[in-house]
């Protein structure tokens, strides 16, 4: 009796089971609508409300609509919040979800990881998760009205969004030290993964509904770096890129991304462009890559130093006046003698270079042989003999400039 009784049971457990996983695959769909209809009420909610906030009209307390549409916002990323771990977790949990779906899921751990350890980030990325998830819904549906509602609400809120996480960054990179440092390379690869995923999210949006008048100041910008969207990018393509993205960012994040920050950014890149210029055995491969680093020198010194009102000694501030008052005398050549103003210009910012190539840690030998040849060729630079013969024997002497 008791080995019957136990296979019974056996039995019966493996139909209950079967049962329950069936109801759980039933049910899911039906929480899903019920998740559905909370996050539409919630979301029309704090549409209204943020709508009434950002108004114009005087016949409100602007402090008390700030309040409501605070709650309101809270209440619905809390609806979207339930949807992920009601719905989303249990389709990928019973193998019913969509590639969507596991991704989405996927993504939500990630940004939950931050928690314990980068909490400010955590909280701004979780946010821009969530508001992201819903709109990707949202944009499948064919309510034009509720579109167009949501992309006013959805641009303002990343904007403050990516600022938020930007300007966390910028505190890190700005801790302790004004100077590149290698212990920080994370926080900068960081910088450029959110500068770009903003220009792609966000930037993109402004541009296409032509509303911003800030925009248009960087639409030229923005179309270069269309052309780095598509196929592989090899290490000069990614520094090009990321120069970019720091040139767009000093016209959209200047508070978020101060100059300070900015500057060692482009400190950052000029590192790596340096380093790259003098590993590169081709010849091609290393003319380009030159190129590309006296494109970078260019518009660290134009568009970033010549901005700058605070320097960290009166020497340095001297040192770059003169730099500034031959750079515009170059320039006059421009119009009349185009050839004669690029090899200037060049020569000036290899020279400029070449000075601060002894400040740093790094051994740049190799791309101070491959200026001083250069300077050669331009005729800006005398090559002197570095070895003698004397009683049958070559000896070696120091290169002089």
């Amino acid at each position: 009796m008791e080995e019957r009784s136990l296979r019974i049971t056996g039995a019966d457990k493996t139909f209950f089971n079967k049962i329950t996983s069936t109801l759980t695959r039933i049910l899911i769909p039906t929480r899903i609508g019920i998740n559905g209809m909370l996050i539409s009420m919630k979301r029309n909610n704090m549409l209204k409300a943020f709508e009434t906030y950002t108004s114009d009209s005087g016949n409100y307390d602007n402090e008390e609509m700030e309040k409501k549409y605070d709650a309101a916002y809270e209440a619905y990323l809390g609806a979207l919040d339930k949807y992920v771990m009601d719905s989303i977790y249990k389709k990928v949990k019973n193998n019913t979800a969509s590639e969507f779906e596991k991704n989405a899921l996927s993504r939500y751990y990630e940004v939950t990881s931050l928690k314990e350890s980068e909490y400010i980030e955590y909280k701004y990325r979780k946010q821009k998760y969530l508001i992201e998830l819903d709109y990707q819904g949202i944009k499948v549906e064919n309510k034009e009205k509720l579109k167009e509602k949501y992309n006013q609400f959805y641009i303002a809120k990343m904007d403050t969004l990516y600022k938020a996480i930007l300007k966390n960054y910028s505190i890190k990179v700005a801790d302790n030290t004004n100077s590149y440092d290698s212990s920080k390379e994370w926080i900068y690869t960081k910088i450029f993964y959110t500068l770009e995923e903003y220009i792609q999210n966000i930037l993109s949006i402004k541009i296409e509904a032509n509303q911003d008048e800030n925009v248009k100041d960087v639409v030229s910008e923005y179309e270069k770096y269309q052309s780095y969207e598509v196929g592989k990018l090899d290490t000069k393509d990614t520094i090009e890129k990321n120069m970019i993205l720091l040139g767009i960012s000093r016209k959209l994040f200047t508070h978020s991304l101060p100059l300070i920050v900015a500057e060692q950014c482009y400190e950052k890149l000029l590192k790596d462009a340096r380093i790259l210029v003098q590993d590169t055995k081709m010849a091609a491969k290393r003319e380009r890559a030159y190129s590309m680093l006296i494109n970078l020198i260019e518009d660290y010194n134009i568009k970033l130093l010549s901005t700058k009102v605070y320097w960290d000694t009166q020497k340095e501030k001297d040192a770059y006046k003169v730099f500034w008052n031959r750079y515009k005398e170059i320039a006059k050549l421009k119009e009349t003698d185009f050839i004669e103003y690029v090899k200037q210009k060049e020569i000036l910012f290899i020279k400029d270079d070449m000075k601060k190539l002894k400040e740093g840690k790094i051994d740049y030998s190799k791309i101070a042989t491959y200026y001083k040849r250069k300077l050669v060729d331009y005729g800006a630079m005398r090559q002197i003999k570095t070895s003698f013969k004397s009683e049958g024997k070559y000896i070696k002497v120091k290169e002089v400039a």
